[in-house]
């Protein structure tokens, strides 16, 4: 989703919000102020910002020259690309790398942004209920909105018609054309429910329930959270007189348990009779598409290449190499030996294992790995445990493993068990797992050749779903930044797309959205810290010495200097004194 589009700024503004916000690459495009009907794109490159003029004939948009664009949404995705390249007068090149994004004109979840015509149509064709409706941007006409709803006629495909009626907006009032005019989408859209529209061909268009958007601005994760938690509107009594309602997570979980029927693929490897023994759960079969074979072993036997594990790709994540990860089932007696030739075979170094051996009673996974300082033989493998230790919610073990026959070097793999999260539940809150994952990533980062990141629970799916999803989110807002989008539903279509049945529950569904709730607030709590102490680090030069004297550090602050060693600010006066005399000034 883009929204670099900003109806109401100036270029002074737009100025003011690049050296802000943005980065060099960063872009937004503006209506022109001077001419109007045109727009600007308005770029930061380096520590400056340029603006270049865009012109608009109504039949095309284009740079006064050059290649010519239906849309200014083309135009934008052309020059975003590696196709067009931007000069400035004085020839420096000018990059459109990271659109800053502008705020949603609702918190409505029927607004879907950046959706195009065709893409609403499919969305709505597909809910197959007349009155379904969504609001979107009109990428013909930047700064308008359009209201896509499903009707009762049939179009010529004999599927139902979509009928898509333009939002004016003028003078911050939104309209559909006529003497009704709104101060808000919301308003407008509430107007419209209770009274319907009116085509110009005489036919009423009804609009019944709302299609919801599952995409969400970082920035506004904290209001969908708490919309998303509201019970659902048309509660009904039930016979002890008690509310029975549902609020929109079970909503839009639901909506993913309803695709997720849909999904056919394969899994005939899982389904052989010489394989169903490897299963721990008769049901949870991976796709063959996507399943993880054995090499190495003797083609002649029917089904030894099998294990019951899935390669999973982060597909939305467009920056550089997608992260791949291994999801698998927790080991049974009979598939140890093919749990390690993955390992080997996959050149993993990190496996996650987010389960107990036992838990209430029932065995979820046998311990695949020696005890401290034991080793045990795995097939044509020797596996060692060299250390443990525990960490707070988890525990870590260095094992190493290598070949009988001694004809590679051994490699040491780091296992680290989560100990903290009940079957079928989740933690009573994700901060323990935000920082297992870092800890996790950390040591992944420290191999430059390691394969994927192992990850299994009992049956590789559930917990093994919620903690990659998660995982993948946080790789997203960490490439993308803090004014990117995020959809939830779709990461976990994505990831259900290559094993079926990723995220259990709807516990579970909801557990990623507060998990990325207090990553959003935690990473702005630090880039705020960050740019407070590198404030003060700068300012402390600057002002005189009565100042210097009597200002007082809050105690936040303080806590923020004894985090980098120092026990406050006349510390970091004369840590910084003594590296101006060595001549090397390091950046905080």
């Amino acid at each position: 989703m883009v929204r670099w589009f900003h109806r109401n700024i100036s270029g002074l503004e737009a100025e003011t919000l690049l050296k802000a916000r943005g980065v060099h690459g960063s872009f937004l495009a503006r209506p022109s102020k001077k001419n109007q009907g045109d727009f600007s794109l308005s770029v930061r490159v380096d520590d400056t910002v340029t603006h270049i003029r865009i012109q608009n004939t109504g039949d095309y948009y284009d740079l006064y020259g050059g290649e010519k664009f239906a849309t200014l949404s083309e135009l934008v995705d052309y020059y975003t690309t590696e196709h067009g390249v931007l000069q400035d007068k004085d020839g420096t090149l000018i990059e459109l790398k990271y659109p800053l994004n502008s705020s949603d004109p609702t918190t409505e979840r029927w607004y879907h942004g950046h959706l195009s015509g065709p893409n609403a149509e499919k969305l709505l064709v597909g809910r197959k209920e007349p009155g379904t409706f969504l609001v979107r941007e009109s990428l013909s006409k930047p700064g308008d909105y359009v209201l896509s709803a499903l009707t009762d006629e049939f179009g010529p495909s004999g599927e139902r018609r979509v009928s898509h009626i333009k939002i004016i907006c003028q003078n911050d009032k939104y309209t559909v054309g006529g003497s009704e005019k709104f101060d808000s989408l919301s308003d407008l859209v509430e107007h419209y429910k209770r009274k319907g529209i009116e085509e110009l061909s005489g036919t009423w268009v009804f609009l019944k329930q709302p299609y919801y958007s599952t995409r969400v601005n970082v920035s506004d994760i904290e209001n969908r959270v708490k919309v998303l938690d509201q019970t659902a509107a048309g509660t009904e009594n039930s016979g002890d007189g008690d509310k029975k309602s549902k609020a929109g997570f079970w909503e839009e979980f639901d909506a993913l348990q309803k695709h997720e029927a849909k999904v056919k693929k394969s899994r005939n490897e899982g389904m052989r009779p010489e394989n169903k023994s490897k299963n721990r759960y008769k049901n949870i079969l991976p796709f063959d598409e996507t399943r993880v074979a054995l090499h190495s072993r003797d083609p002649t036997i029917v089904g030894s290449d099998y294990i019951n594990s899935n390669y999973v790709k982060n597909k939305l994540c467009d920056t550089g190499n997608p992260k791949v990860y291994i999801a698998t089932q927790g080991c049974l007696a009979t598939t140890v030996n093919d749990f390690w030739q993955m390992v080997w075979q996959e050149c993993s170094r990190v496996i996650v294992m987010t389960t107990r051996e036992v838990e209430k009673g029932r065995n979820k996974c046998v311990p695949y790995w020696p005890e401290l300082e034991g080793s045990k033989e795995v097939g044509p493998y020797l596996v060692t445990c060299l250390s443990e230790r525990d960490a707070s919610d988890y525990k870590i073990r260095v094992l190493e493993i290598s070949p009988l026959d001694q004809s590679d070097v051994p490699r040491r793999i780091w296992h680290y068990q989560y100990l903290s999260w009940p079957d079928h539940g989740v933690p009573q809150e994700p901060g323990g797992v935000l920082s297992f994952l870092t800890q996790v990533n950390a040591k992944q980062m420290e191999f430059h050749d390691a394969g994927p990141m192992i990850i299994h629970c009992s049956a590789g799916i559930g917990r093994t779903g919620t903690i990659l999803v998660i995982d993948m989110l946080v790789d997203i807002i960490d490439a993308k930044g803090m004014d990117c989008d995020i959809d939830i539903s779709k990461a976990i279509l994505m990831v259900r797309e290559q094993r079926s049945g990723m995220v259990q529950t709807e516990a579970q569904y909801k557990f990623i959205y507060l998990a990325m709730l207090q990553y959003i607030e935690t990473t702005k709590t630090k880039l705020h810290a960050s740019k407070e102490l590198e404030t003060e680090y700068g300012n402390l030069s600057l002002q005189p010495k009565h100042q210097k004297a009597s200002r007082k550090v809050s105690n936040n602050k303080e806590d923020v200097y004894e985090n980098l060693g120092m026990k406050g600010k006349k510390d970091v006066k004369k840590q910084k004194s003594q590296e101006k005399k060595s001549g090397s000034v390091r950046k905080k």
